[in-house]
C-alpha cells in the first residue's frame, strides 16, 4: 500500500546515481531528491543538490528517467526548503523563482510533487506573515496548478536555533494555520508534506491532522521526535526547542507509529512515505548515516504492506 523511500538530504555527499543505487540495493521504492541551487548551505541538511534544475537539459531528463527505470526506483518528490517569506524581497524572489524552476523540472520528469516551506519572517507575528503569504504564494500555487504539480508544504516550524527566535522561519506550523492557508488558496494542488515529529515537540496530536487534512496529504515524511519531559520541566516551553527535544529515527521517539499508519490506511493514502534522518546519534560517519536509514527501514517495514 505504501512506497517506502527516504529523503536524499542525508546522503549529501553522494551523487544522484549513488543515492539511487543505495535505494535500489536496500529495497526502497522511491527517493525524495533534493534540488537546492549549487552553493554554500545555509544550515544543516540544506544546500544539497542531487538534481540541478538550473542546468537541466533534455539529455539530463532522459538520463535521469532511464537511470531510475534501470534501477526500478522512482522520485517521490523534488525537495527545496528555503524561506520565501524572508523580509528581504530580493532574496525572497530568488527563492520563489527557484521553486518555479523545480516545478518545471518536475513536469519534465513526470514527478507529481514539489516539497518546500511557506517561510516566515521570524521577527513578525503570524498575522503579519500571513499578509505576505497572500502576496507571494498565489502565483506559485497557480503556476504549480497550471503545470499539474502538487505543492507539499512541510509543517516544520524551523525554530531550533537562536537566530530563528522567536517565531521560527516557517509559517505552516499548526492545523489552525493550515486551514487558514487552504481557505485562502483553495487549490487542491496546495497541500502538505506531513511530518508527525514536529507535532510531538509542539505538544500537539500528530494523528488527527491526517484525518482532518486527508485531501491535502501530498507527501509524507517519516521522522520521530523525543520530548524529554525532565528537560522541559526545567526550561519550560519558552526555551529554544532543542533544549527539551531531539529529532530521532522512527521508533526511537514518541510518535505512535501504529496509530500513524492506521490513520494513513483509514484515509486510503497510497503514496510515498519517506524516511527523513536528522538524528545526531547517527551522524558520525557515512557508515553511521547509512545504518540510520536502514535501521529506520527495518523498524518501519512492519507497517508497510
Amino acid at each position: 500500500m505504501f512506497d517506502l523511500g527516504f529523503v536524499s538530504a542525508i546522503l549529501a555527499d553522494n551523487s544522484f546515481e549513488e543515492v539511487v543505487d543505495f535505494a535500489a540495493i536496500n529495497d526502497f521504492k522511491c527517493v525524495e531528491m533534493m534540488c537546492w541551487p549549487k552553493g554554500k548551505a545555509e544550515r544543516r541538511y540544506a544546500g544539497v543538490t542531487h538534481i540541478d534544475v538550473n542546468a537541466l537539459t533534455k539529455n539530463d531528463v532522459a538520463y535521469i528517467k532511464d537511470y531510475l527505470q534501470q534501477k526500478n526506483i522512482y522520485i517521490s518528490g523534488l525537495g527545496y526548503y528555503p524561506n520565501p517569506l524572508v523580509a528581504d524581497t530580493a532574496q525572497a524572489k530568488v527563492f520563489l523563482d527557484h521553486i518555479k524552476k523545480i516545478i518545471k523540472a518536475a513536469t519534465l520528469l513526470n514527478i507529481p510533487v514539489v516539497n518546500t516551506f511557506i517561510g516566515r519572517d521570524h521577527t513578525k507575528s503570524i498575522d503579519d506573515n500571513f499578509k505576505v503569504f497572500l502576496k507571494r504564494w498565489p502565483a506559485i500555487i497557480k503556476f504549480a496548478e497550471d503545470n499539474g504539480i502538487n505543492i507539499g508544504i512541510e509543517n516544520c516550524p524551523m525554530y531550533f536555533t537562536k537566530d530563528e527566535w522567536p517565531g521560527g522561519k516557517n509559517l505552516a506550523i499548526s492545523p489552525a494555520i493550515w486551514a487558514r492557508m487552504f481557505e485562502a488558496l483553495p487549490s487542491k494542488n496546495f497541500g502538505l508534506n506531513y511530518d508527525p515529529s514536529h507535532m510531538i515537540w509542539q505538544q500537539m496530536d500528530p494523528i488527527q491532522p491526517i484525518y482532518d487534512f486527508k485531501d491535502r496529504m501530498h507527501h509524507i515524511h517519516l521522522k520521530d521526535a523525543k520530548l524529554y519531559k525532565n528537560k522541559l520541566d526545567k526550561v519550560g516551553i519558552m526555551a529554544h526547542p532543542l533544549e527539551y527535544h531531539s529529532p530521532k529515527l522512527p521508533g526511537l521517539g514518541d510518535v505512535k507509529w501504529n496509530n500513524f499508519f492506521t490513520a494513513l490506511t483509514d484515509i486510503r493514502y497510497k503514496g510515498p512515505v519517506c524516511i527523513e534522518v536528522e538524528d545526531k546519534a547517527f551522524e558520525g560517519s557515512a557508515a553511521s548515516i547509512e545504518k540510520a536509514i536502514l535501521t529506520a527501514r527495518n523498524y518501519l517495514t512492519q507497517f508497510i504492506a
